[in-house]
């Protein structure tokens, strides 16, 4: 049974999602170290969608010491281990949101102000798994997203080009 999108996870299920990540370090034989604990708990203590700078930023207003290179490092292992999901905005920069287990979700990505819309179509899942049948493709993970202008974006009065 998946968890809807924007539920707040129990104790035991950021449990679960821990134990994953520290068995994952363990296999490549990295540690679980004062850092990265800290970073996982600050990325699964919401449920919002961040970048890099962002993290570093939240991190330093909480008082906690931590270099950007640990950041990038850290996000790359978690999304190496199907914790954070990462969505590219453009050819520089990634966001990245928090991925519990038996969670899933597409996105809507506006190219003029980054915004990001979240959402869930079960034809589009059922879709995909004949598709994948039809091929007998076996399925280990997939991204949906859809590139394109938001209302507000869509709405908004022109911006006069400079003089």
């Amino acid at each position: 049974m998946s968890r809807k999108v924007g539920y707040l996870s129990s104790v035991a299920d950021l449990n679960e999602e821990k134990r994953v990540f520290a068995e994952f370090l363990k296999r490549r034989g990295l540690k679980t170290t004062r850092e990265r604990t800290a970073l996982f708990e600050e990325i699964f203590s919401t449920h919002h969608h961040f970048d890099a700078e962002d993290l570093v930023s939240r991190m330093r207003e909480r008082g906690k010491k931590v270099s950007r290179a640990t950041v990038y490092r850290t996000l790359d292992l978690l999304h190496d281990c199907g914790l954070v999901g990462r969505v590219r905005l453009n050819e520089e920069k990634y966001r990245y949101e928090r991925q519990m287990q038996g969670e899933h979700h597409d996105h809507l990505i506006c190219t003029a102000c980054g915004r990001i819309i979240e959402f869930v179509e079960p034809k589009i899942e059922v879709l995909q798994e004949e598709i994948c049948a039809r091929y007998a493709f076996q399925p280990t993970s997939h991204s949906h997203q859809i590139r394109g202008i938001c209302v507000s974006c869509k709405n908004a009065p022109p911006v006069p080009a400079p003089e």
